[in-house]
Order: C-alpha cells, then structure tokens, then sequence
C-alpha cells in the first residue's frame, strides 16, 4: 500500500541527501508500533522528507515530534502540511550538526527515523556515542531503518559473518534487535539495495573507566579487524603471547588465538582490552599514544 501525500509535493529526490521515501504503511505501522510510543514520549524523527512517517507519529499516543530535515524545499511543504499541528516542530538543518533538542524545551528520549544510508556512521555516532567518547543526549529507545548491509553487521553474533567491528562498538552501546525487513519496492524511488528496521536501545557500562579502555578497544578492533580472516595470533597474537597475565587472562575467558576476530564476542572484546590496560602493557605496547 502507498501514501498519496508523496505525490503531494513536487520535488524530485536528491541523490547527494540519499532521499529515499518510504511508502507502504505496513511498514511505517511496525515502525511506529516497534517505538512503543505513549503520552510521556517526546520523539527525534531524522529527515521526515515528505512526511509519510510523521503523520504516523502525530497520529500515536506521543506527546511531541520534533523533525530535523536538511532541504530547504521539503521543509516548505512539510511546514504547510502539518502548519496545524501542535505537536509537531520542523527544525531545518543538518542533523549531524544541528542541535537535537526539541524546540519547546521538552526533553526528547527516543528517535525513531528513516536515515539516509550516507550518513549511518556518523549520526549513530551522534545518536548512540562511541566507545571512546559518550553520547550528547541520552535516548531511551531508537528505531531506525537503514540499509540492510549495515542492520544485519549490527545485530550479528559472534561467528555469523556479518559481525565486524561495528557489531562490537554498537552492541558495546546498545541493545540491538531487528524489527523487518524493508524491500525497496517499498520506496519512491526505490534504492539498489534492501533495507532493515532495527530496534536499539542504549545502555550506560557499569565500568567507571569505559570510555578510557574504549580509546584502547578502538585501536585494538582496528588491528585485529583490519584482517578479519586472519586468525588473532597473527593479528595479535605477537604482543599478547609476550604477556603472561594476558595469556592467562586469555585461557580464563575461553578465549584462543586459533579464533579470528569475528568468532570473539563484544564483552570479551572489552574485556581483553580491558585487561591490556590494568597490566600497563599499552605503555610500551603498539597502542601506546603517540
């Protein structure tokens, strides 16, 4: 099923945005329904293009929407359709440097969007934080759909090829699941690949020093990604075998240097780096600051 208010609007989509609006309500409905929106909720929405996913957020049970959209010309039709809305605030801008918080001072505690595929990286950078830095605001609950290639590297577990170095970051920082599948029929226009909704929800460590074993834990996936079909005692191995606590540690936590990076979980992930850093061996080490 459609959305004849995409054909509202008389624009033709930008490649250089990645405009790719979704239509079929199906999907717009499991988007909102995955959000679990009630009257407390105050809700992110990233480029709501024509607003197909909006209106479906001012119809839920949620309080506000504040709307962050970077062309100038979709904001003139977004602001006429919803002129009436009380619930609903467009801020124009780019979202990777635009200010998140909601215009009427409510604070905003779940995003729910669909993001352009060119900037994934760095707006869940923005959204979630990093291993070696937090996030800006804290959000309850995400929902983003994305391109299926960079959902699936997201929600893997260890062993499954899709995991990478972005499965450990992401899952270091959130709870992730996915929601649907997304094909791109159900786009105007349809993109060259399919697409995925995920449910993310972030979480605080427990680890007062985690963003400081995170600067280490970066530099480590780095290594040991950068060969992924390698195993870890090529990668690694060299400097690890030379640490008697560390090849204890490693024995402790069922860990081998036969495995290669993506067989590793993110907590052991962590851990490894973790314990890298309590026996001082980054001093002098390959991650040693420079």
């Amino acid at each position: 099923m459609g959305d004849n208010t995409l054909n509202d609007f008389r624009h033709i989509p930008r490649k250089r945005f990645g405009q790719h609006w979704l239509k079929d309500q199906g999907v717009l409905s499991q988007i909102v329904n995955a959000a679990k929106l009630n009257s407390d909720d105050c809700v992110l929405e990233v480029g709501p293009g024509k607003g197909a996913l909006t209106q479906k957020l001012i119809e839920s049970q949620a309080r506000f929407i504040q709307a962050i959209e970077l062309d100038r010309d979709l904001i003139v039709g977004l602001r006429k359709r919803f002129i009436h809305q009380n619930k609903f605030s467009l801020r124009e801008g780019d979202v990777l440097s635009v200010p998140l918080e909601a215009e009427n001072g409510l604070i905003i505690n779940k995003v729910v969007a669909n993001i352009p595929y060119n900037i994934t990286g760095p707006l869940l950078k923005r959204l979630i934080g990093e291993l070696a830095k937090g996030p800006e605001n804290s959000y309850e609950t995400l929902v983003l759909l994305m391109q299926k290639e960079v959902a699936q590297r997201i929600v893997a577990l260890p062993g499954n090829s899709n995991f990478s170095a972005l499965t450990v970051r992401i899952q270091l920082l959130a709870n992730c699941q996915e929601v649907c599948d997304v094909p791109a029929k159900c786009f105007q226009p349809a993109p060259k690949v399919d697409s995925k909704v995920v449910l993310i929800k972030p979480f605080i460590s427990s680890d007062p020093d985690f963003y400081v074993i995170g600067v280490l834990l970066e530099k480590l996936l780095k290594l040991a990604f950068s060969g992924r079909r390698k195993k870890l005692r090529n990668t690694i191995g060299s400097f690890v075998t030379s640490n008697d606590q560390i090849k204890e540690f490693l024995a402790y936590r069922g860990i081998s240097l036969d495995q290669r990076p993506q067989e590793i979980s993110p907590s052991n992930w962590f851990a490894l780096a973790k314990a890298l850093k309590e026996t001082c061996f980054i001093e002098n080490g390959p991650f040693q600051n420079k």
